[in-house]
């Protein structure tokens, strides 16, 4: 099959496509750079089954010839408000992305007969009331605070995708994805994973933002494009929660990455500093995937940070 990708060149992006191109599937990949790395596709220059059309999903999306799956996953993703590639310092990008992005990916889909996948969050549910969040939860979300404009993007392009498969027909996925880590993610960020591997790595101190009681649960990229893949060629057209739901504190994290990394700097506290509608618990309901996808992650988290270390030494010039 030949499959148009958005966002190809970000952390998620690219292991599709390697996935993708790995299981025999042409792949065409897209992206504007806002966010993407050049870096992470360097490899599949070249490759027979890949291609690249640099251009911005906010503007009219054009394939030549056909396409038979459509993966929109372009959008800036990082909540870090010091980093220029943070969705707070690129709103409009954001929303842009989300909303005409996703109706002009939509677009070639109905245009090709595409079946068509979107990429979503569990951001959608906010800072949530419920825990661990079931795909029937509606989401606890302030629409006008500094993150709203990733999460209405997300929830907007969640809603135009269920409208054109009533209206339309079009065969459609979302995704809802939660934490994620490993290798190709961006080092600045701002997520928890890469600011505490590097700080780790450094000898420092790791910095904790609050009490440490906020808990996260977090996927290893590779388990994670596994249930991608799962729900792509299934035939569910509902959102599924793909994450793990393995809950950990941000303090038992910070002494995992510690432990593993060797690093005898301990943790140090702000207590006063946590971002802005930063959510206090965070975790999926896997039972649709169980159940719908016979998908459960199988990688630890000491197993997931062990093979994301070298990739953080790399680029951070410690090898």
């Amino acid at each position: 099959m030949r499959v148009l990708i958005t966002g190809a060149a970000g952390f998620l992006g690219s292991h599709l496509c390697e996935r993708l191109i790995s299981n025999g599937h042409e792949v065409v990949g897209m992206d504007n750079f806002i966010t993407g790395n050049p870096q992470n596709l360097a490899h599949l220059a070249g490759n027979p089954g890949f291609s690249f059309i640099r251009h911005d999903v906010s503007n009219f999306i054009f394939v030549p010839g056909q396409v038979c799956i459509v993966m929109h996953f372009a959008s800036p993703a990082s909540p870090n408000p010091n980093s220029p590639l943070g969705y707070v310092n690129l709103p409009i990008q954001t929303m842009k992305a989300g909303a005409l992005g996703t109706h002009n990916s939509l677009g070639v889909a109905r245009a090709h007969q595409a079946r068509f996948m979107l990429a979503s969050t569990s951001e959608i549910y906010g800072d949530p009331l419920e825990h661990p969040q079931t795909e029937a939860y509606w989401g606890h979300v302030n629409p006008i605070g500094l993150r709203s404009v990733y999460d209405e993007a997300k929830r907007f392009a969640e809603a135009l995708t269920m409208a054109y498969h009533h209206t339309h027909g079009i065969d459609t996925r979302i995704v809802r994805i939660f934490n994620t880590y490993g290798p190709r993610m961006h080092l600045d960020e701002g997520r928890v994973m890469p600011n505490f591997i590097q700080q780790a790595l450094l000898g420092k101190p790791l910095t904790i933002y609050g009490d440490g009681m906020q808990t996260r649960s977090f996927c290893y990229v590779d388990d994670l494009i596994e249930g991608i893949m799962r729900l792509l060629f299934s035939d569910e057209h509902q959102p599924v929660n793909i994450g793990n739901p393995v809950e950990t504190t941000i303090l038992e994290f910070a002494e995992t990455i510690n432990q593993i990394v060797g690093n005898k700097a301990g943790v140090t506290f702000l207590p006063g500093e946590r971002l802005e509608s930063d959510p206090q618990r965070r975790r999926p309901d896997i039972t649709r995937a169980r159940q719908v996808l016979g998908w459960e992650p199988r990688i630890s988290l000491a197993e997931g940070i062990t093979k994301t270390i070298p990739y953080f030494q790399e680029k951070m010039g410690l090898l």
